[in-house]
């Protein structure tokens, strides 16, 4: 990789995140940290407003804005590749949201790279077995409550068709046993329960914050589930 693109590869990569340590940008692009340091000054001295923040790593100013980018066959062609699965396996919510994203990423192809996306488009299916059913249009609702840490009330029927009104504090979503998962911190049981996405009869978010400040990591509560990642 020649100095310009990897100068933009760092400047996206600070696009994408919040804060970037020089350690994961060095990972990133298989370099040395002191070369991470020399390519930052580069870019702030050509007019990028670079920032650091101690322990949390290099950030861009905010109200800096990056005019539309290009996008190579590949990476349009992965863009394309990640549509059949989202829906395949995501709820009408994501994927009223990812093909509206994907008309953006679309919007700024170049007139030949239309024409081969629009042909992968169409030679490229997935066959989900009948039994595999998202009917719910709740996971995009539920990835803002995880995300701003707000408290859900929901209607949910157990395996034994049993109802129950919960209020919960989702600490995130899991896919596994064909069927999205939400682990929350259950006011009602005082403890994190599994609750399957697909018996959710009703959700609403309440703007409330959670009361629960201590939840645990979702990467421990999975080595709990009785299934291997």
């Amino acid at each position: 990789m020649n100095r310009i693109d990897r100068l933009f590869g760092i400047l996206t990569l600070l696009q994408s995140k919040k804060y970037v340590p020089a350690e994961n940008i060095a990972r990133r692009f298989d370099m040395s940290v002191r070369t991470v340091y020399r390519d930052i000054k580069a870019l702030g001295e050509s007019g990028i407003p670079i920032s650091f923040e101690q322990h949390k790593g290099y950030f861009i100013v905010q109200g800096y804005f990056l005019p539309p980018v290009s996008f190579t066959n590949d990476e349009a062609n992965a863009f394309l590749l990640m549509e059949t699965l989202v829906y395949g396996f995501a709820d009408k919510s994501i994927q009223t949201h990812y093909t509206s994203a994907l008309n953006k990423v679309k919007s700024v192809l170049r007139h030949s790279q239309k024409e081969k996306a629009e042909t992968l488009t169409n030679n490229m299916k997935l066959q989900v077995p009948p039994c595999f059913n998202q009917d719910f249009e709740y996971l995009s609702l539920l990835q803002h409550a995880i995300s701003s840490k707000l408290i859900l009330e929901m209607e949910y029927k157990n395996n034994n068709s049993e109802i129950s009104k919960r209020k919960v504090e989702a600490i995130g979503l899991i896919f596994y046993a064909f069927n999205w998962h939400v682990i929350a911190w259950c006011h009602y049981r005082n403890d994190y329960r599994d609750f399957k996405v697909s018996r959710i009869l009703r959700v609403t978010n309440t703007e409330v914050a959670f009361k629960k400040n201590d939840h645990i990591e979702l990467n421990t509560y999975m080595k709990m589930l009785p299934v291997n990642f």
